[in-house]
């Protein structure tokens, strides 16, 4: 006869079940086994795994089932772990109801129930509603205990308050009845002023911890450990760690994967790559967390082909991938453009048994629409609610915006109205979306239509709507429209941000006069709003338009007051704007004082905008030598540097050297203008030099710098000798050559013994 089965036996079953159902299979079966019973430990075991897998519905059902078997007065702890259970999911409110019907179920809650609802309050950002039941429990006579006040403490710190935080942890003793401050509670203080990077008063707090000699634990110190890791913090984290391992704590498992994430938000991977391969060869053993963020600060970094590494050397050492892993990999392949790769990702994946989630196929709709590929992207939301993906908002959003950024505003517009039918209500962004993409399609009168209808549905836009529409008419530049809608987000509300008026400036630049946009940034500054550089470039280029050079240097000055650096485009327009003023002298000090006293280094559009000043001139000489200068500075001239020289040496009959730097712009696989080309071709033959301004016809069509006539023409032999011709005809006809020029160059095109010369003549150049 065998043993009877007693209710610690099926606990312990119960428990080892990775499966709730299964559990709550076997917790059933055994209400069919005679002179078994459950008992409390019995029904906390099935409760907790119902609830640890979210299966709430279930979990309720044994929840009655158990008050109707046992005492209602010994269920405190099955209630606070319910609450619990609730709160992980983010399920506050369902937390509260079992709560507050603790009393109808004659379950008087005790200090260990009011801080478990504190506690799912706090973490849900309920802090008002945490307080209203601290003073509740505080009513009804019942003594707090220093969990009590350590979770009062951690929602001082949620709402930037560590001051207050730290004042309550100094007065703990007398609030509550001497009761002793621990390590969480000191350590919540200071992971809460490491939050708002107030490290002196942390590190300070932290010291006081240490002296005070209250009993460390690695759990608590973790948690320190965790807030500075996601800033990055890593040389704070060693600093601490250096402390507590003095002190005798051992770091654990959690505290090198916190490490290992601040090593990754750092960018540091080399000694993530070298934690972990510590962790490998002498412990302890890297888990899944310990590979997932190692695989994340990888992908984060665009290097894949080591993040599969890290996947493969995962799955070797026993360790089963989860949801986090491969949603990881196929996102930053996705992000990257690499959408293929992110498929054979995701087949492996579901090979070894992973089912995509709503997550998994946002990433490939993502991607898909980034390749244009928006007919895929619609399969393949088509095929995630097939295999029963519930799609949510998001996704919707995501596809929603793919098509709108492909002009497919009337699919978008479609699927935006499927929502309602699959029972999700729209939001506000999903009409941005739309709105912006009619917006880019030049629709901007359609765009605001849709806004309206937008209000009329009962959804109030909010400042990216109204940036969407300012900016659509400001591109316009229909100014009256853009400034008609600010008063409509003034007069309902809506604070414009530094988007909005940046938007406003860059219209009124270019249509306004410099008054009108030094009002509108007067306006800017009286209501609150910080200007950025983009703000003051915008305001230096009307400035400089209307040649107020010392208003534009006196904004300069006051960029410095606040705090605003100046970049290149700063300095190049006001460079330009001392060059188109006359001004060279000013304007090559200013090009000077750019690097020397505003540390701003020169760009290649800086370079051309004072070389092509110099040029006008006819200054050749001092834009050569910028020229040498932008080349010794390993800056790349593009097309327009050499445009530039070839201009001013024609311009200044040096033809040797505008020819020279012609052939050196091709060379360097810059395609000149056929202005540029002509007027080369037209200065060498004044002077009579037929050969070069073949030599540089022969050279265009090599470099397939012709007309569609020549492409026309598919036999070998008659393309070699009509293209030169064709190439001089549209040269011709375009006004790049004279007709001297063209007479010239015709008889000489038909010369052999040129062309043969000709065609060795290129290969030297």
């Amino acid at each position: 006869m065998s043993p009877p089965l007693l209710p610690r036996h099926v606990t312990a079953v119960i428990k080892c079940q990775r499966d709730p159902i299964k559990a709550l299979e076997i917790f059933n079966s055994m209400k069919k086994v005679n002179a078994f019973k459950h008992t409390l430990s019995t029904y906390r075991s099935v409760i907790e795994k119902l609830g640890l897998f979210g299966k709430f519905e279930a979990m309720e059902e044994v929840l009655v089932d158990l008050r109707q078997n046992l005492g209602n007065h010994m269920l405190e702890g099955v209630y606070v772990g319910v609450m619990k259970s609730y709160g992980k999911k983010g399920k506050v409110q369902e937390a509260v109801n079992v709560f507050e019907r603790m009393d109808f179920y004659d379950c008087e809650p005790t200090v260990f129930s009011y801080n478990a609802i504190m506690s799912v309050l706090v973490d849900g950002g309920y802090f008002d509603q945490a307080h209203k039941v601290y003073m509740r429990m505080r009513d009804r006579g019942i003594t707090p205990d220093v969990y009590s006040f350590t979770i009062r403490m951690k929602s001082f710190c949620k709402t930037s308050r560590p001051h207050a935080a730290l004042r309550l942890l100094e007065n703990m003793a007398s609030h509550g009845h001497g009761c002793e401050v621990n390590v969480v509670a000191y350590c919540t203080v200071v992971g809460g002023f490491y939050e708002e990077g107030m490290k002196a008063e942390a590190f300070e707090l932290f010291g006081r911890m240490l002296g005070s000699g209250v009993s460390l634990c690695i759990s608590a110190f973790n948690k320190v450990l965790h807030v500075l890791c996601k800033k990055g913090d890593v040389k704070e984290c060693e600093k601490l760690l250096e402390k507590v391992i003095k002190r005798g704590v051992v770091p654990n498992l959690f505290t090198y994967n916190f490490f290992i994430l601040g090593l990754c938000q750092r960018g540091e991977l080399d000694g993530a790559v070298n934690m972990v391969g510590c962790m490998i060869e002498q412990g302890p053993k890297p888990d899944v967390v310990t590979y997932n963020n190692l695989i994340c600060g990888l992908c984060q970094s665009s290097k894949f082909q080591e993040a599969e590494f890290y996947l493969g050397k995962m799955v070797n050492q026993g360790l089963e991938p989860d949801r986090f892993t491969y949603n990881t990999l196929i996102a930053g392949y996705c992000k990257s453009g690499m959408v293929q790769l992110a498929e054979k990702i995701l087949g492996d994946a579901v090979f070894n048994g992973f089912v995509p989630d709503e997550f998994t196929y946002r990433s490939l709709i993502d991607g898909l629409c980034h390749e244009g590929e928006t007919n895929r992207a619609l399969a393949l939301f088509n095929e995630a609610i097939g295999k029963g993906i519930k799609p949510n908002v998001i996704l919707y959003n995501t596809l929603i915006k793919g098509l709108s950024n492909h002009g497919l505003i009337l699919e978008a517009a479609q699927l935006a109205s499927e929502m309602s039918g699959k029972g999700l209500v729209p939001e506000v962004q999903t009409f941005n979306i739309l709105i912006n993409g009619l917006c880019k399609m030049g629709c901007v009168s359609d765009a605001d239509g849709l806004a309206k209808l937008m209000i009329s549905k009962g959804y109030f836009p909010d400042v990216f709507t109204f940036n969407i529409l300012i900016h659509g008419y400001s591109t316009q530049l229909k100014m009256e429209n853009a400034l008609e809608m600010l008063d409509v987000m003034l007069d309902n509300g809506v604070v414009p941000d530094v988007y909005t008026y940046n938007s406003l400036l860059n219209g009124l630049c270019k249509t306004s006069k410099y008054e009108d946009v030094m009002e509108t940034y007067k306006t800017m500054v009286e209501k609150g709003c910080a200007p950025n550089l983009f703000t003051f470039n915008i305001l230096l280029e009307s400035l400089c338009r209307y040649r107020k050079l010392d208003d534009a240097l006196g904004l300069l000055e006051e960029m410095k007051k606040k705090n605003v650096n100046p970049d290149a485009v700063t300095f190049g327009t006001l460079i330009d704007g001392f060059c188109k003023n006359g001004d060279l002298d000013g304007a090559y000090t200013l090009f000077r004082k750019m690097e020397e006293t505003h540390k701003v280094s020169s760009s290649t559009a800086t370079f051309n905008i004072i070389i092509h000043a110099f040029t006008e001139k006819l200054n050749v000489t001092i834009a050569e030598k910028l020229f040498q200068e932008m080349v010794e500075r390993c800056l790349v001239p593009d097309g327009y540097t050499y445009r530039l020289m070839v201009d001013g040496y024609c311009k200044t009959g040096n033809v040797s050297l505008g020819y020279k730097f012609l052939l050196r712009m091709m060379e360097d696989g810059c395609i000149p203008s056929l202005t540029t080309l002509g007027r080369v071709i037209n200065c060498l033959c004044v002077e009579d030099r037929v050969y070069e301004a073949a030599g540089i016809i022969h050279l265009m069509v090599q470099r397939g710098l012709v007309p569609e006539a020549v492409n026309t023409i598919f036999d070998v032999d008659k393309k070699e000798v009509a293209a030169p011709k064709l190439v001089l005809e549209d040269l011709l006809k375009k006004s790049c050559i004279t007709y001297y020029a063209y007479e010239l160059l015709f008889d000489g095109l038909k010369d052999k013994r040129l062309r043969k010369k000709k065609g060795l003549t290129v290969v030297a150049m």
